[in-house]
């Protein structure tokens, strides 16, 4: 079986439609068809099938693209070493949540700089489920959770656990709260709340506080830069969540939640079998997480 035909397969697996495997191979939808045509003569089984007005994978084509992940890794790590040895540089695409990037990407390119590696990080902000298919642009993807949600379990994924960051508290310097170094949920109930989109896991810890009280939170305004959030915070128009790493602005306090699990934890998503260069960088930002958290 053609390599680059099995390439397609996988990009139909992580992308959903042959459209959309089209625009990212640069192809017309007519010449993906027709390639994964060939292919599946070539695997000699149906490998797609037609479910109401959309494409799926078969069982055989599901089968196939975790063997597929397998062909593909080898022949990505033979041609970086023959690219290494061409010109002495490797090259791993790397995609960051802001905050992440913020906290660990200064110590992860600056470790890696004399390694021979060139690392080229996009900002990535997307919730945890949509993190997953990203990988069919990136090498890696850091993405974060909300602690009490389940990690990613699939054959084509490999999931390196990072770090923890507690979620704290955020008011107004001003604040009636700011006195003090910690708050209960109970005390939470009746504040003005400013929060991120949902999907992401500070909102997941707002609807546990929301849980705990009985009471809805009052959002009443919605943003997903932490650092626009806290200028909202600092003067006083409401309270919000933060991961504790994030907290800069001189205008708020942070304190401590009790009576209820807030943390969000980060993780770095790849293909099983990644290449050596793959594998340092991961390395790398395990090792600023570690630095992070001490």
């Amino acid at each position: 079986m053609d390599v680059k035909r099995l390439r397609l397969l996988r990009e139909f697996a992580d992308r959903g439609s042959v459209g959309a495997v089209a625009d990212a191979m640069h192809m017309t939808p007519s010449a993906v068809s027709q390639q994964l045509k060939v292919l599946a003569r070539e695997a000699g089984v149906g490998l797609l099938q037609q479910e109401g007005r959309r494409i799926r994978l078969t069982d055989a084509g599901r089968a196939l693209v975790l063997r597929a992940d397998e062909v593909i890794a080898a022949v990505d790590r033979a041609h970086e070493e023959m690219e290494t040895y061409r010109s002495g540089r490797a090259s791993v695409r790397l995609a960051m949540f802001p905050s992440g990037a913020a906290l660990l990407l200064p110590g992860v390119l600056d470790r890696i700089g004399a390694s021979g590696i060139d690392v080229h990080a996009s900002e990535l902000d997307v919730g945890y489920p949509d993190a997953v298919p990203a990988l069919a642009d990136f090498d890696i993807v850091v993405t974060h959770r909300d602690e009490r949600t389940a990690s990613v379990r699939s054959p084509r994924v490999d999931v390196v656990e990072l770090m923890r960051e507690p979620v704290d508290v955020v008011v107004a310097a001003t604040s009636e709260f700011a006195g003090r170094g910690e708050l209960e949920v109970a005390d939470l109930a009746d504040c003005d709340w400013i929060s991120v989109e949902g999907g992401f896991p500070v909102d997941d810890v707002l609807l546990s506080i929301s849980a705990v009280t009985g009471v809805a939170p009052r959002v009443t305004q919605r943003m997903l830069d932490f650092a626009t959030i806290q200028s909202i915070v600092a003067a006083d128009h409401g309270i919000a969540l933060i991961p504790r790493f994030a907290v800069r602005h001189p205008g708020v306090k942070r304190l401590e939640l009790k009576g209820v699990r807030a943390a969000r934890v980060y993780e770095a998503l790849v293909r099983p079998s990644p290449r050596s260069a793959v594998r340092a960088v991961v390395e790398q930002l395990v090792a600023a997480a570690g630095v992070a958290c001490t």
